[in-house]
């Protein structure tokens, strides 16, 4: 159970929850139990969770996941991706009662997981990424390619010709797309994410604006696309949300360091206390001191501002400061620049 070769789990589950408070205590015995560390997240529609430990701790959860009358006929084998690692790459457990699984700030009862968009296997996602890179690359593409995620995971890497919002959370999503609804308009969405969880929420949305002509997600995710085809369209690194920051399934670097410009894709945080935001910078320029986000948390040095436990109070620097909390996109542009990564 304590052995420190292991692996990370990242699985969902939608489905009606009665009693989350319930739920949420045997999830947080069984985790102990197993030595089990990571974070999940339990709502009356469902599970979330991404957890870390010894193989024989994580076979030993899903076997019991898979037992558990409230998932029978929903959750399978196949829901749960799996990646190398252990408990080692979190900090702790974390295990709470949350009115979403998934933060998109949107009522569960409004935005419905059950209106989602058209499941593709990633062997259905291969070929259609494939026909939409064939007809992008000539200007008669009907189809957008949108990267449900965070700017700081897309960064690392993308499917190629895919539109990756500059977003910095999930829950500017929605409003994302309320700005942009010129964008969608009878259009062809094949959507994206880490694992699958943020596309059922986030196709739902965008199906509720009744402007789309179809709405596909990946199902599995990333995650399950690369195990198929690891020198697919999928070039870079995957973002993970746990020590471990990515993972890898090709030798492709798609970023930059801040810095310096050079290939670099290996976050580090922001040296500043008060900042604490992810930053490419290579070992030649943290060599040189060189280890903030910005200027701003570079060059000053901030007065500490903590609250009465001794928490650091996060400020804004460059970084956040000049990024649009949710971009709008000029669409000529974008469709001319489809395909061409």
């Amino acid at each position: 159970m304590n052995s420190k070769v292991g692996e990370v789990l990242l699985y969902y589950c939608y489905c009606e929850v009665k009693d989350p408070e319930k739920l949420c205590a045997w999830q947080k015995a069984l985790c102990q139990h197993l030595h089990l560390t990571g974070k999940v997240r339990v709502a009356s529609e469902g599970i979330n969770g991404t957890v870390g430990g010894s193989k024989v701790a994580t076979n030993l959860y899903i076997e019991v996941m898979l037992s558990q009358p409230l998932f029978k006929g929903i959750l399978c084998q196949e829901d749960f991706k799996s990646s190398a690692g252990g408990a080692h790459c979190f900090p702790d457990l974390r295990v709470g009662v949350f009115k979403e699984i998934v933060p998109m700030g949107i009522d569960p009862k409004t935005v419905s997981y059950k209106e989602t968009g058209i499941h593709l296997s990633p062997q259905e996602f291969h070929r259609e990424v494939e026909q939409y890179l064939s007809q992008a690359s000539q200007g008669q593409s009907d189809t957008i390619l949108l990267d449900c995620r965070n700017f700081y995971e897309s960064k690392i890497g993308h499917f190629q010709g895919c539109l990756a919002p500059d977003i910095r959370k999930f829950s500017y999503f929605p409003s994302y797309v309320d700005e942009n609804l010129e964008l969608f308009k009878d259009k062809r969405v094949l959507m994206y994410c880490t694992g699958g969880i943020r596309c059922e929420r986030g196709s739902a949305y965008l199906r509720s604006k009744a402007v789309c002509r179809e709405v596909y997600q990946l199902k599995g995710g990333i995650h399950k696309y690369l195990e198929e085809f690891p020198d697919g369209f999928y070039r870079g690194k995957l973002f993970v949300f746990d020590d471990r920051y990515a993972i890898c399934s090709n030798e492709d670097i798609v970023s930059a360091c801040r810095y310096c410009g050079t290939l670099w894709d290996q976050y580090k945080l922001c040296s500043s206390q008060h900042c604490r935001q992810l930053v490419l910078t290579c070992p030649s320029c943290r060599n040189k001191g060189l280890t903030a986000c910005c200027p701003v948390c570079q060059e000053k040095e901030l007065k500490m501002t903590s609250r009465a436990s001794g928490q650091t109070l996060k400020e804004e620097c460059e970084c956040t400061r000049r990024r649009p909390r949710v971009p709008i996109e000029h669409v000529s542009q974008r469709m001319l620049d489809a395909g061409k990564d």
